[in-house]
């Protein structure tokens, strides 16, 4: 049986692979729901009601419903119901499938975020805005919408730290994130098995991770702190 010094390059090799894998799909999921959460609550708040209606409607469902029943649906639905895989084989795939599925849950969880930050500022400072003969498109982008970001800022903070951690429920659909690399010594991999202490080093990732996130949104927040 091998010792924990000869075990423990093995583990960390496997975990930072999967940690890699965690990173690629918190990043894209940032990158894609933060623009897609804009476009879906300026859709819920146009006056055109039936896409109002549709898109309030999704985000009843998303928010309704556990991410990990919406990662299992967008993953197999296809290629179980319509016969079509197209998300593609092996790992690839199953990454796509989860990116998708991340990106939608947490667009709708941010359009609310963003709702709510803008409803938050006073309706006077439209009319003053009209008053000095501007548009309200330069209305929002001139005067409420740096307003807005310091006001969404600890909630859409609060949202990114739970991102970190729910990309774990990807493993659902067997990526290869970092718990899954670390679960698998439990059960047999590389020539180790029934081990449980790689899991605590997947622990130790997401504390680091998490507490260098903490502190870079923070600065952000002070940084936003001339609108009071």
């Amino acid at each position: 049986m091998s010792t924990f010094s000869q075990q423990l390059p093995i583990v960390l090799h496997s975990l930072n692979a999967g940690f890699l894998q965690t990173l690629r799909l918190f990043g894209i999921t940032l990158a894609g729901a933060i623009p897609l959460g804009l476009v879906i609550c300026l859709g819920c708040m146009t006056r055109f009601k039936p896409l109002t209606a549709v898109l309030r409607a999704v985000i009843w469902i998303v928010r309704g419903t556990p991410l990990m029943i919406q990662l299992l649906i967008i993953y197999y639905f296809p290629g179980i119901v319509l016969g079509n895989a197209f998300w593609g084989s092996g790992e690839r795939g199953r990454f796509i499938a989860a990116s998708v599925a991340f990106i939608v849950n947490y667009a709708c969880y941010f359009a609310e975020i963003y709702r709510g930050g803008i409803q938050s500022i006073p309706v006077g400072q439209d009319e003053a805005g009209m008053v000095l003969g501007m548009t309200k498109s330069q209305i929002f982008f001139k005067v409420k919408l740096l307003q807005m970001v310091k006001r969404i800022v600890p909630p859409m903070s609060n949202e990114i730290i739970t991102l970190v951690k729910d990309t774990s429920l990807s493993r659902i659909i067997a990526l290869q994130e970092i718990i899954w690399a670390g679960q698998s010594f439990m059960k047999g991999h590389q020539g180790i098995s029934g081990v449980i202490w790689p899991l605590f080093f997947t622990a130790i990732y997401y504390l680091v991770f998490t507490g260098i996130l903490t502190i870079v949104l923070g600065a952000i927040e002070k940084k936003l702190n001339f609108f009071r």
